[in-house]
């Protein structure tokens, strides 16, 4: 059986990586010449060279293979047009690849995110599959058009989508910035309200996702594989604190309009940087959301899927991780 996985040289995808090579499968990732596999280092993986921007270099790439796991994308980009270039049209040229050179593939598995359908409005009524779409910003909307490109293939490829909240874990850059703000003794709050989050460990995210895959009842469907818990970031920072064996944090509470102060200025000067900034207007609007949390008992019902990786656990893996890799 050939997997062809894309974003497998990046930190999700290196995890879903090894969960394939781990059952046996021959896993062929996408790559450019000058990408890196220093995640892949003595495991045998094969190269595709492509690019999901370029439909004519993804036919050999895709070419039998009977398992397609699609988890690149863009989630930083500085402008619309990147955003939905990256996002849907790579989803649509993989798309019509796979169609053409593998139409007897077992599954297309799309990775989307939470974002598409938006927060929920609160505690107890956390986001599922059925709620309607409610993308706040483009890069939702983006995904949610990737998703619009799968669903309208259905017919013809066996289809599956995995919705992740927040995903941290070893390899994350993302939100590598949280764990070294903590490691100097800070705790960044946003607003003064409390914020629930679902968030995922890698390790489950990827083993969910290859659940999703092989499971037979789960084609057509949609499936958010998250954390079983809903954790504050004070939860969350305990648990830090916890790993690097420190015992305080100084909290500092940054207001909503100050966030978003910062954030529209930090998109103004990354309109003139080669790299999209980390934070911008929009990535304000998210971080301000009170209720980033879905239920996974659709996942549980259909696949199986329960959360192994605890929050403690999890943090705990990635700051010994990064400390091993001298990220703290």
């Amino acid at each position: 059986m050939i997997a062809f996985v894309t974003g497998a040289t990046g930190f999700v995808g290196s995890h879903v990586a090894e969960v394939l090579l781990k059952r046996g499968y021959t896993v062929r990732c996408l790559a450019r010449p000058t990408s890196s596999l220093q995640w892949f280092e003595g495991l045998p993986i094969e190269r595709a060279i492509g690019s999901l921007a370029d439909e004519q270099s993804l036919y050999k790439a895709v070419e039998g293979a009977d398992l397609i796991v699609h988890i690149a994308g863009l989630t930083a980009a500085r402008n619309r047009e990147e955003f939905f270039q990256g996002n849907q049209i790579g989803t649509r040229n993989l798309i019509n690849a796979v169609l053409k050179t593998a139409p007897n593939a077992k599954r297309f598995l799309h990775t989307s995110s939470l974002s598409v359908n938006g927060p929920a409005t609160a505690l107890d009524k956390p986001v599922v599959e059925s709620d309607p779409y409610h993308p706040l910003t483009v890069y939702a909307e983006s995904k949610k058009a990737a998703e619009d490109e799968v669903f309208a293939v259905k017919d013809a490829l066996p289809v599956t989508i995995v919705r992740a909240p927040a995903v941290y874990g070893q390899r994350d850059t993302a939100i590598l910035s949280f764990f070294q703000t903590v490691n100097k003794g800070l705790s960044p709050r946003i607003g003064f309200d409390e914020k629930y989050i679902s968030l995922v460990h890698a390790e489950d995210l990827a083993r969910g996702i290859v659940d999703a895959a092989e499971a037979p009842n789960t084609i057509g469907e949609a499936y958010f594989v998250s954390s079983e818990e809903f954790y504050t970031w004070d939860q969350v920072t305990q648990a830090t604190l916890k790993a690097m064996h420190k015992k305080f944090a100084l909290t500092l509470n940054l207001p909503h309009p100050l966030v978003m102060g910062i954030a529209g200025v930090s998109e103004f000067f990354g309109r003139f940087s080669k790299k999209p900034p980390v934070l911008n207007y929009e990535k304000g609007i998210d971080i301000t959301q009170r209720y980033w949390i879905c239920s996974v008992e659709k996942a549980n019902r259909d696949f199986g899927y329960r959360q192994q990786v605890s929050l403690e656990e999890g943090v705990n893996k990635t700051v010994v991780w990064y400390k091993e890799h001298s990220w703290l």
